[in-house]
């Protein structure tokens, strides 16, 4: 019997056997070995039983670990049709690892698309507990690790797979991000290998001035760019054929240049798709004195959030 749930877990068995093996375990141990020769007999309710088995302890030393077990039980479980089972493994692996999603080598379409399904259900709720863990470093002051966890919490919200939720909380995790960034302390300076005869420390050279980068495009968590400053920015209103549709709150995104004007625009967050499209047009308007690093003028990624006036 060969069906296209075999053909898609058993390559995955037989890389995790592989790895077992690298590692010089005997066959008898070789607990995901024995699961894909089940699986390639059809038997996949016991392929399965030997991986419910399997612990974290069992896959020590290797390359393997409680993300990859759940992996394999999820295509396991969707080969049997247990889609709901297949779910909670599937959710146990996104919490893991909020940003893995299977590629194209590594599974079928309805394989990703059961990980996209979970994912979008989950996500918003994993950034919100990563938000709430980022800022309670925050309060303790350890504002290197929470600036980088700020920084993971920014890429969740990016995640194709949120759909665009927790959009409001770009603009408070952005901001933390930057008083982090900027409160974090300098690493110290190595100190000198002592000498016989020491000699007097040397004074303390200035740091060098960060350099511009053309290609680059700034944005707020950049602590040494001046942000732009608004010269004309002239916010579009709503027409009576807009209003019952109308949202009261939207986001822009604009690229600003080293001139002054937007060479970008995108609407992150929707007020109302007329509306949305003369925001557009209005924005390629605007212009701004350019964002400033070391005296130069620099490109400058800057989000907008717009307040509906409906008067």
């Amino acid at each position: 019997m060969d069906s296209p749930a075999r053909r898609l877990i058993l390559p995955f068995l037989l890389a995790a056997s592989m790895t077992h093996m690298a590692f010089g375990q005997t066959p008898s141990r070789d607990l995901l070995g024995a699961a894909r020769d089940l699986y390639a007999s059809a038997r996949y309710d016991e392929a399965l039983a030997v991986l419910n088995d399997m612990k974290p302890a069992d896959t020590a030393g290797t390359a393997l670990d409680t993300k990859s077990i759940e992996q394999y039980r999820s295509l396991c479980l969707l080969a049997l049709g247990r889609g709901s089972e297949a779910e909670t493994a599937i959710a146990a692996v996104v919490k893991e690892d909020p940003s893995y999603l299977p590629g194209d080598a590594e599974a079928s379409p309805r394989v990703r698309a059961a990980f996209s399904d979970v994912r979008k259900k989950i996500l918003p709720e994993i950034a919100s507990s990563r938000y709430t863990e980022a800022k309670a470093a925050f309060d303790r002051k350890e504002y290197a690790r929470a600036a980088a966890q700020f920084r993971q919490v920014l890429a969740l919200l990016d995640d194709p797979d949120m759909g665009g939720k927790l959009s409001d909380l770009r603009t408070i995790v952005s901001g933390f991000l930057d008083l982090a960034v900027a409160a974090t302390p300098p690493p110290e300076p190595p100190k000198p290998a002592p000498t016989a005869a020491p000699a007097p420390a040397p004074a303390p050279q200035p740091a060098a001035a960060p350099q511009a980068d053309p290609n680059r495009v700034y944005t707020q968590s950049d602590a040494d760019v001046i942000p732009p400053v608004i010269v004309r920015q002239d916010i579009p209103r709503l027409t009576p054929i807009m209003k019952p549709q109308a949202r009261d709150r939207g986001i822009v995104e604009v690229v600003i240049d080293e001139l002054g004007r937007v060479i970008s625009v995108a609407v992150r967050q929707s007020v109302q798709p007329m509306y949305d499209a003369e925001l557009v047009t209005k924005a390629r308007e605007w212009r701004y004195q350019p964002a400033m690093l070391d005296g130069k003028p620099v490109r400058y990624r800057k989000m907008i959030q717009l307040n509906i006036n409906r008067d």
